[in-house]
């Protein structure tokens, strides 16, 4: 086999518009934001030449052409004890996807690592539109109510142009309604309680519908979306005589339909639907001012994320026999989930428009399958950050330094979730060095 090799380019642009109107009444302002971008990928799998014999097999070669844009338009309404907001927002995806063969010849003349036969030639398409609002009222002097509903449509299509192996066209959509409430309570100008409940909806995006588990062509069609109501509470202190805050918040989030990786080998993944999960935990945010040149920042981080229902996995690639998967007990850790995670930070003012910081990073182990049979290690790491600003013309210029990694430590920056050959850990960078500008100015 041969190394994987990518050349990635992106370019991504947008902007904002906003109008305020007077003597209009409660009609307060308009906002009109626009963006849109572009992504090319060319990636070389190490997929053996054996594997791609089967005439439904995409190719060991991805070439895709991905272009994306949004809008998202609003109207803002004001009353003295209440406001509105009323949009509508759409976003597209357009992508070429292609797939070759990822070496030419045979035998003894056999070439590896190569653009060969084509594949795989598809137009990929995603579309989607949602209205909404949000509303805040204030209910009495301490207490607000929030509340927001968002409806729309999700539409993803197909176009196969490369029909040698079966034409894979087709159409999935998918509708969705998503409501929101929160109750604020601000019993003192030093605390701010809160509890909020909302449901969420996620459909498969385009690079989890794009393989089978089975090594064919065309969407993924057996993938459906995941829903979830989430609920959380919290408190929020400040004490500016003390220099002190503190924020802290409880969550509980339930999933139905929740998306899992089922097989990832070469490089290439395919998803599934594996039933009902939960996820439950807590944060803790704190700053403390403790001298006008000096400030600390902690944020704490506990989440018990696990599967509730028993589930069927590829214990193997390609997984096309019932022999070829394990069942994942209810209870397991979800893959890829960080249990408890740290961040602490010292900074010192030097001079007016100098701080020089220290800052700390913990993660905890975190489980690189479903089947809870490996993880991936904690680790501590270090970083020192200095940060200097200056006025320059009629702007600011700003100078960031970083030094990441400080003892060059080797440790498990990323995994791969169930990764076919067991080769779940990707290693972080070592000692990094950073140096950014920056010039800001008014116009």
């Amino acid at each position: 086999l041969f190394d994987t090799r990518k050349t990635i380019g992106q370019t991504q642009g947008g902007g904002s518009w906003r109008h305020r109107f007077i003597d209009t009444g409660a009609l307060s302002e308009s906002v009109l934001t626009l963006y849109a971008g572009q992504r090319d990928v060319t990636q070389w799998q190490a997929i053996p030449p054996a594997t791609q014999a089967n005439p439904r097999h995409p190719g060991g070669v991805i070439d895709l052409g991905r272009d994306y844009s949004g809008l998202d338009a609003r109207l803002i309404w004001r009353w003295e004890h209440a406001s509105l907001i009323a949009g509508v927002a759409t976003e597209q995806q357009r992508e070429a996807r292609r797939g070759y063969q990822n070496f030419i010849g045979s035998g003894a003349d056999q070439q590896l690592g190569v653009t060969g036969a084509l594949r795989r030639d598809e137009s990929n398409s995603v579309r989607s539109s949602d209205l909404y609002l949000q509303g805040e009222v204030a209910l009495a002097p301490t207490w607000m109510l929030t509340a927001g509903l968002r409806s729309g449509r999700l539409r993803v299509e197909t176009s196969d142009h490369y029909i040698a192996n079966g034409d894979d066209s087709g159409t999935l959509s998918y509708g969705y309604t998503t409501p929101v409430v929160a109750l604020q309570w601000l019993p003192s100008p030093a605390w701010n309680l809160y509890v909020s409940a909302g449901q969420g909806f996620e459909s498969p995006t385009l690079n989890e519908l794009a393989y089978r588990p089975d090594g064919g062509t065309g969407f993924n069609t057996t993938l459906q979306p995941q829903t979830s109501l989430q609920v959380e509470a919290g408190a929020k202190w400040r004490d500016d005589a003390l220099g002190l805050g503190l924020d802290l918040a409880v969550f509980r989030a339930h999933t139905d339909d929740e998306i899992g990786v089922l097989t990832n080998a070469g490089g290439r993944s395919t998803f599934q639907n594996v039933g009902s999960t939960r996820r439950s935990g807590a944060e803790l945010g704190g700053r403390w001012q403790l001298h006008p040149n000096w400030r600390a920042l902690l944020a704490l981080t506990y989440l018990d994320a696990v599967y509730d229902d028993d589930f069927q996995t590829c214990a193997a690639v390609p997984c096309l026999q019932p022999s070829d998967r394990v069942t994942v007990p209810a209870g397991n850790k979800i893959a890829g989930t960080m249990e408890k995670s740290a961040f602490a930070s010292l900074a010192w003012r030097v001079l007016p428009q100098t701080e020089l910081a220290l800052e700390l990073r913990y993660q905890g182990q975190m489980p690189v399958n479903d089947r809870n049979t490996d993880f991936s290690p904690s680790a501590t790491v270090s970083a020192l950050r200095l940060t200097h600003s200056m006025p320059l013309g009629p702007g600011t210029l700003s100078l960031l330094a970083r030094l990441d990694n400080l003892t060059d430590k080797v440790y498990a920056g990323a995994v791969i979730v169930n990764e076919g050959n067991g080769r779940y850990f990707e290693t972080a960078a070592g000692r990094t060095a950073l140096l950014a500008v920056r010039w800001q100015a008014p116009f």
